[in-house]
């Protein structure tokens, strides 16, 4: 693996230990500080699959699942004053919500990637983050899933409030995953910048 795949399996690995952590804290009462983190997994992915192609970009989202998984449940056993640093129920939604979203993004980007230079990200990483927020949050908070980790059963997320504060009453979680999508989405749009600064530094090298 050269140093770019290297590079790109180191990013995607710190970014969903970072954000396993972070989804655990609020920010205000919608947003959680991994709202902020993971939405560079599509950007590390999509700049993988422009450069080296569809196999490699799947080898870099599965080294980086690998290893943040592993670094997660590491994390399980490392206990703060809060509890655990990251509960076992988080790290199991996390990864599958990584996996099947970034494998995903991988397939819808490399079937739009000879169209206009941005539709690829932005259409790959809506897809994607739709899919990671249906998955992470409903595994990570819904009841249904509570059996996962009895010890760690979340149950401030499933408080039934206004959704918004103003709408609808809907469990918490449900408010935390629409204000973290709206927020995958703003940086979406932001990450075309630096997509489009990286890709245009150097040509393909798919194999």
């Amino acid at each position: 693996m050269n140093r770019g795949l290297i590079t790109g399996v180191i990013a995607m690995a710190t970014i969903v230990v970072a954000s396993n952590i972070l989804v655990q804290f609020l920010l205000g009462s919608w947003l959680t500080w991994g709202a902020f983190t993971y939405p560079f997994a599509f950007l590390v992915t999509d700049l993988m699959n422009r450069r080296y192609g569809v196999a490699q970009a799947r080898k870099v989202v599965l080294a980086g699942f690998v290893i943040g998984v592993a670094c997660s449940l590491v994390g399980t056993q490392i206990v703060l004053e809060f509890g655990p640093a990251v509960s076992l129920r988080i790290a199991l939604a996390s990864g599958t919500g990584f996996l099947l979203a970034q494998m995903t993004d991988v397939f819808v980007f490399d079937k739009l990637r000879a169209g206009n230079w941005w539709k690829a990200p932005l259409v790959s990483s809506f897809i994607g983050s739709s899919l990671d927020t249906v998955l992470f949050f409903s595994i990570a908070f819904a009841g249904a899933f509570v059996f996962l980790d009895p010890s760690q059963p979340n149950g401030w997320a499933r408080e039934v409030i206004p959704m918004f504060g103003v709408g609808p009453e809907a469990p918490l979680w449900v408010s935390l995953a629409l204000a973290d999508f709206a927020v995958k989405m703003s940086l979406a749009l932001v990450a075309l910048g630096p997509y489009r600064l990286v890709i245009g530094r150097f040509t393909p090298a798919r194999a």
